[in-house]
């Protein structure tokens, strides 16, 4: 899905798969760490494939995963970050379609924004 918009660039960031427009990280692989894994104490992680997606703003943070409480997460990692983790194996495709869209919007350049919103 990331690959499909305009001006993408796949490539590796910290040892994982990422997504890049204009050169800037919109969504990328996001495997707990250790230090993740002890955050989580006594309860169990999310499992599966996780992906990380960039959002607009805190705000936006916020939103987003109040719609998604069942696949989209944050972690104490995450804390004032504009970003969402989203569980691959719980997540709809019409629902990661979107989230990958709006951080690919929230980091591409306007004229190439306004370039895919006006198609």
């Amino acid at each position: 899905m990331a690959a499909g918009l305009p001006e993408v660039a796949e490539g590796v960031r910290h040892g994982n798969r990422t997504w890049f427009v204009a050169g800037q990280a919109f969504a990328w692989e996001r495997p707990f760490s250790k230090a993740d894994l002890r955050r989580f104490g006594g309860e169990t992680p999310p499992d599966g494939p996780i992906l990380a997606v960039r959002v607009e703003d805190l705000v936006e943070k916020e939103a987003v995963l109040a719609a998604h409480p069942g696949a989209f997460f944050t972690i104490p990692h995450f804390d004032g970050y504009s970003a969402v983790l989203i569980q691959l194996r719980r997540v709809p495709a019409k629902a990661l379609r979107e989230a990958i869209t709006d951080g690919w919007l929230a980091c591409a350049p306007p004229g190439l924004t306004r370039q895919y919103l006006s198609r």
